[in-house]
């Protein structure tokens, strides 16, 4: 072990925030997960490392065994862990894939959640293959780095077609906010007048596949939390998005207003955003109230496009 993995080894892993009415979390457990700007790496721990860890499981299988899969690994043998889900979203999985790994757990359920408990045996099935099945792998048909978990991660999502589809001219400084795999951020750099691009996420692992996509000395990245006020970025000449609408599964209206605030927030004046939204959600009234002029580009497959000038 090197030295920088004995200085971490101990300790609880902790993927994601449960919900505090359901479980304890130890003071100085280590975040893990890749939605949480700052936080470890679940890929780095090293192996046998930590004394526990508690996991708020994510609903996709392959990302959710890939997860449990990298804890138990960096667990020391007779370490605990504690995972939950909410049922509908995977959390009536948890003990059939935990016993596919080797373990015998403990079930409880409360609150329509999922909760398991289990100890790390001395040997384990399965991890190996569960950890490269939700690995960073390069998808053939899209010609793309991607990743289990990343949103859109093996399609071209329809409100990022109509968007690159309806590009407009651009030039100057720009970002992509929720930039995903960086498909907008391709489409951008293919304008001679970009001068630069910054892709955002929350995401860590999207920001990891959209370095990997967008090879041009124009390209930068930034993981974070665009709710938060990101100093530094402005003033921009253009913005694109395709703004969330869902937080932890929850449909959200005002997550992707938010991205609207934030875009105009960013601009100089006179700077132009190109977003791109669901058909039914009601971005119409921000667009109107951040920006001097609103203007609908394209309407098909269930999603509106506009550009907006501050």
């Amino acid at each position: 072990m090197t030295t920088n993995e004995t200085r971490a080894a101990g300790g609880t892993g902790l993927y994601g925030l449960p919900p505090q009415e359901l479980i304890d979390l130890p003071a100085g457990a280590r975040q893990v997960s890749p939605l949480l700007p700052g936080a470890e790496r679940l890929e780095d721990l090293a192996d046998t490392s930590l004394d526990a860890a508690i996991a708020l499981v994510p609903p996709g299988t392959i990302e959710r065994r890939h997860v449990l899969a990298h804890l138990l690994r960096a667990l020391r043998p007779g370490g605990s862990l504690t995972a939950l889900g909410p049922k509908d979203k995977g959390g009536n999985r948890i003990a059939a894939e935990l016993e596919a790994f080797g373990c015998e757990a403990a079930s409880d359920s409360r609150r329509h959640f999922r909760i398991l408990e289990t100890v790390r045996p001395a040997e384990l099935s399965g991890i190996a293959a569960a950890i490269a099945a939700g690995a960073p792998r390069r998808d053939a048909a899209l010609g793309l780095w991607t990743q289990a978990g990343i949103f859109a991660a093996d399609r071209i999502d329809p409100g990022t077609r109509l968007l690159i589809d309806h590009l407009p001219p651009l030039a100057g400084r720009g970002a992509d906010l929720g930039c995903g795999l960086g498909l907008l951020g391709r489409a951008a750099l293919a304008q001679p007048k970009v001068t630069s691009l910054l892709s955002i996420d929350i995401d860590r692992r999207a920001v990891d596949a959209a370095e990997r996509n967008l090879e041009d000395p124009r390209a930068a990245f930034l993981w974070a939390d665009l709710r938060q006020e990101i100093p530094g970025l402005a003033p921009l000449d253009f913005v694109l998005s395709n703004p969330p609408f869902h937080d932890a599964g929850t449909e959200d209206r005002h997550l992707g207003q938010g991205f609207v605030r934030r875009a105009a927030a960013l601009l100089r004046k006179g700077g132009s955003a190109v977003i791109v939204a669901n058909r039914h959600l009601p971005y119409e009234a921000v667009l109107a109230e951040s920006f001097a002029r609103v203007a609908l580009l394209a309407e098909g497959g269930g999603y509106k496009l506009f550009e907006a000038r501050r």
